[in-house]
């Protein structure tokens, strides 16, 4: 039995290495023959050096240039790389572990109506910072209800991250959209779920996720799902989500909304107000319930905006170009935020 692991990555030096021995110490019957695949988009940091040098002690072990550089060709060119039975996509901050690939087999095997199975995410910290990002994401309130991060049990859901599919999935529903410079999984997995499949969450398997640690990254990491996310309700003529109406809506309340109630008449102004201080009661008790300092709750409460209207903004103005004016994707939007 085959088992391709493709990595796509890019300039993850401090990181690709951990990743890739951790796959290594997965622990798999004999029969299984597994295959690993970094591609790279053109890394300039010494990242490719690293795997060069560990090719030299894995002769299952590939570097492949991805000239493109974004993310969905990697995901494509990793796939086509041999005919295998299962493709295992691991993101190169994620480190899986040592059961990761065997069950979710086994997860696939057992059920075939499953296409798709992720585990849980771990998140490892960097610094203070990526801790408060984290503990933010680790919410409800902070990624909406039904997100596959904050999961506590296994479970059907609509997207995983690090996900495998059976091989022939890709022959049934096709590959990776090169269009999508961001989404690109979860229009996969849409896709997916249309066509009839199950995407399963375990909880049982898990990875540790290095957090970016820095607010302008995350500002504009969650601009561009907000924007891409457009893009895919527009192909597939659909919301695919209902959860990801809530930011865009709570950026025309706040930026548009409440100052022209307030414009018409001060009382009816500070009425509309109410939904501004529901937020702040909602921002400070998730704050308290994942901070254990001043300082992390400060940076918890902060992180709740960042995420939420840098993706409500970036969802409207994906509506405005995809959806009013008929554009094509922003050139800097296809500039990835990493």
């Amino acid at each position: 039995m085959k088992i391709s692991v493709i990595i796509p990555c890019r300039n993850e030096y401090l990181y690709i290495e951990e990743c890739i021995e951790a796959i290594y110490k997965n622990i798999l019957p004999e029969v299984y023959e597994i295959t690993i695949y970094v591609v790279d988009g053109m890394s300039n940091d010494g990242t490719r050096e690293i795997v060069l040098k560990l090719m030299q002690n894995y002769s299952n072990l590939h570097l492949i240039d991805n000239h493109k550089k974004l993310t969905p060709f990697a995901f494509n060119l990793g796939i086509h790389q041999e005919l295998a039975d299962y493709i295992q996509i691991i993101g190169a901050r994620h480190i899986i572990s040592s059961d990761y690939i065997l069950k979710g087999i086994q997860i696939l095997e057992n059920d075939t109506s499953i296409w798709c199975v992720g585990g849980r995410l771990i998140n490892k910290y960097t610094n203070s910072t990526s801790e408060m990002i984290s503990n933010a994401m680790d919410t409800s309130f902070g990624m909406g209800i039904g997100n596959f991060r904050i999961l506590a049990e296994s479970g059907f859901t609509d997207t995983v991250t690090s996900p495998l599919y059976p091989f022939w999935v890709f022959n049934k529903i096709g590959y990776f959209d090169e269009q999508l410079v961001r989404n690109q999984d979860d229009d996969f997995n849409f896709r997916v779920t249309n066509a009839g499949g199950k995407i399963w969450f375990e909880h049982s398997i898990s990875l540790k996720y290095y957090v970016r640690a820095a607010y302008n990254k995350l500002y504009r990491q969650f601009y561009q799902y907000g924007y891409w996310k457009v893009f895919v309700n527009k192909k597939h003529n659909t919301v695919t989500t209902m959860r990801q109406l809530v930011p865009p809506i709570f950026v025309l309340y706040l930026f548009i909304i409440l100052p022209i109630f307030f414009l018409i008449n001060m009382n009816l102004g500070l009425l509309a107000s109410a939904g501004l201080l529901v937020y702040k009661a909602l921002a400070i008790y998730f704050g308290i319930k994942k901070a254990n300092s001043l300082k992390k709750f400060l940076g918890i409460i902060l992180t709740f905006p960042i995420l939420h209207i840098s993706y409500g903004l970036g969802y409207l103005v994906g509506i405005l170009h995809f959806v009013i004016l008929g554009r094509s994707p922003s050139e800097k939007q296809i500039r990835l935020s990493r």
